[in-house]
C-alpha cells in the first residue's frame, strides 16, 4: 500500500537548478530510507542518492557530488533532491525509492529490486 509521488522534474540548461520532491503515503515510514535512482535513454537505473530516516546519513554517486543534496521532512513524508549545476549527462528519468528496512550507503543502493519506487521524473538538461 505504500505510494511514492515524484514532482519537479522539467527541463532545464545546462548550469541550471531543479529541485525534485517526493511524497510518501501508506504508512508511518519510521525508520525508512529513500533515496534517488535514475536511468538515462539506453543506460540501466543507477543509484543517485540516498538519506537516512534521521537525516543524518547521506551517500551520493561520485558524479553528483558537489552538486546534488538530498533532504527530507519527515513530518510531510517526503524527500528532496536539490539539483545545482546541471549537466546535460544529468538527463535522465529520475525515481524515488523507499527502504523499509532503512538501508544507506551501498547497502540501499544494491536492493533494487527490495524497494517501493515511485513512478519517475523526467530531467532533461539541454547543451
Amino acid at each position: 500500500q505504500v505510494q511514492l509521488v515524484e514532482s519537479g522534474g522539467g527541463l532545464v540548461q545546462a548550469g541550471g537548478s531543479l529541485r525534485l520532491s517526493c511524497a510518501a503515503s501508506g504508512g508511518t515510514f519510521s525508520g525508512y530510507s529513500m533515496g534517488w535512482f535514475r536511468q538515462a535513454p539506453g543506460k540501466e537505473r543507477e543509484f543517485v542518492a540516498v538519506i537516512s530516516w534521521s537525516g543524518r546519513v547521506t551517500s551520493y554517486v561520485d558524479s553528483v557530488k558537489g552538486r546534488f543534496t538530498i533532504s527530507r521532512d519527515n513530518a510531510a513524508n517526503t524527500v528532496y533532491l536539490q539539483m545545482n549545476s546541471l549537466k546535460p549527462d544529468d538527463t535522465a528519468v529520475y525515481y524515488c525509492a523507499l527502504d523499509q528496512s532503512g538501508n544507506v550507503g551501498s547497502s540501499f543502493a544494491r536492493r533494487i529490486d527490495s524497494l517501493y519506487w515511485g513512478q519517475g521524473t523526467q530531467v532533461t538538461v539541454s547543451s
